[in-house]
């Protein structure tokens, strides 16, 4: 499978851009293109999910593990002619400081693919020979097979980076595009609003792909991903249940909610189950004859009002719980199943009520980064004991206590993968579990049974 992976220096160097530049040329040559994003990431997939026309799939080195990340890549790249990989903020800034864990520079080795780092050469010249020199000899196990300098002045300017490269025999500029060539991608808090038609429209997509064209060697960077060796994958075994019982389980997916990692869903519907999508926006009911719901994270904030004027499908919901049906929800679908939804401007709007507390935006980040689970109660998830991984990025935070009434639990440990401080959270009542951890499902895959095996239970 052509590979390659997009890497940079550093977050903000125009990985982004390039991938979907490279991507929206590639398929105007008529190839289909399946891409993937370093890290537990929601928003830039999205992007790379509009330009190519197929899922984004995120590969995390620090929530699965290498035979995972090369099944997952082996099984959606069958029918594909390359594969295009953006990594993560810098080239070896992963889970560790210490370590290449969950970074871009693992899986360029996981998958041996040869990588096109991206350099933001703005006031540099010599210094980018320094630069890609460092990175090369860091780990010699690399392929840095070529250059993109973003940023860059004049053709004279290119000229000294390219003799820079060139004098110590480096991996050679592929091409130097303008400064402000690009066209800019909308922001939102930390990275890139969640892409749609509306917000990627093909134009901009043509315009990315012109200035790449114009500036850097499509060809020798079609010849770089033809130029890697067969992965040997060895597929996962699975847990499967001949004569389980089948079971529908609804996923909210609208605007307001459409955080979730692909692959979790995939392996919901390779054990068996049905998924099927509402919006929690405009659906007035609940899908008929469903096992269990699923409320992933999302933008619940940017469609308070219209959330709480939905009341029909709160009030679907409430009554499934009161069936004692399994509903989970992570981060922006925890916010949801709150009391309602305080706003930056302080508007409150009212929500599900399961959980019996009111969420809050903050102008701030709350949280990000990795975290390890240790389920301190039964769940969904499994017994006292299991562990799994997963990541948390929010703005908001909980008004007060869940557990001040006695009639919610906290079923998860949560160790904070940077601070190494330990928190108490995963807040669950019957059937009823909500946290802001967005899990990794392949952290701990006996996990997915267990989950089924709740929804197939009768109540």
């Amino acid at each position: 499978m052509p590979r390659i992976v997009i890497a940079g220096t550093q977050s903000g160097t125009g990985k982004t851009s390039l991938a979907l530049a490279l991507i929206a040329s590639l398929k105007r040559r008529g190839l289909q293109i399946q891409t993937f994003k370093v890290g537990p990431d929601f928003l830039d997939p999205s992007y790379l999910t509009v330009a190519s026309g197929r899922p984004c799939y995120n590969l995390d080195g620090w929530m699965t593990r290498r035979e995972y990340v090369l099944e997952l890549f082996h099984r959606t790249t069958k029918d594909v002619d390359m594969a295009v990989i953006e990594g993560v903020m810098g080239l070896f800034d992963g889970a560790d400081p210490a370590t290449s864990e969950g970074s871009t520079a693992e899986m360029a080795r996981w998958l041996d693919a040869p990588v096109l780092l991206v350099v933001n050469v703005h006031g540099m010249a010599r210094s980018l020979a320094a630069i890609v020199k460092g990175c090369v000899e860091f780990d010699r196990d690399l392929r840095i097979a070529g250059i993109v300098a973003n940023h860059s002045g004049s053709d004279h300017h290119k000229d000294w980076l390219t003799q820079s490269l060139g004098v110590a025999s480096l991996p050679p500029v592929l091409g130097a595009i303008p400064r402000r060539a690009f066209p800019t991608l909308p922001s939102r808090h930390l990275g890139l609003v969640t892409a749609d038609p509306q917000n990627l429209p093909p134009g901009i997509l043509e315009e990315l792909a012109d200035v790449l064209e114009k500036h850097v060697s499509l060809e020798t960077i079609m010849q770089i991903a033809r130029s890697t060796s067969p992965l040997f994958v060895q597929g996962p075994a699975r847990e499967e249940k001949p004569g389980q019982k089948r079971v529908s389980i609804g996923v909210a997916y609208d605007r307001a909610f459409h955080f979730y990692y692909p692959d979790n869903l995939d392996e919901l519907a390779l054990r068996g189950c049905d998924l099927i999508r509402f919006s929690p926006l405009k659906d007035r009911e609940l899908p008929e004859d469903l096992n269990g719901l699923y409320l992933g994270g999302g933008y619940p904030e940017e469609y308070a009002e219209a959330l709480a004027d939905n009341q029909d499908m709160q009030e679907a919901i409430r009554q499934f719980a009161s069936k004692g049906l399994p509903i989970y929800a992570e981060c922006g679908g925890l916010m949801y199943l709150t009391r309602g939804i305080e706003t930056i401007s302080g508007k409150r709007y009212s929500m599900v009520g399961l959980l019996p507390v009111w969420s809050k935006m903050l102008n701030r980040l709350k949280f990000l980064g990795y975290l390890e689970i240790t389920l301190t109660a039964n769940s969904l998830w499994g017994v006292r004991g299991t562990e799994l991984r997963g990541h948390e990025f929010h703005y908001s935070e909980l008004m007060e206590d869940p557990l001040r009434n006695g009639l919610w639990t906290a079923v998860y440990k949560l160790r904070h993968r940077r601070s190494k401080t330990f928190a108490v959270e995963g807040f669950q009542r019957g059937h009823v579990l909500a946290s802001y951890v967005h899990l990794h499902w392949a952290s701990q895959p006996k996990t997915v049974g267990t989950f089924i095996d709740h929804c197939g239970a009768k109540p």
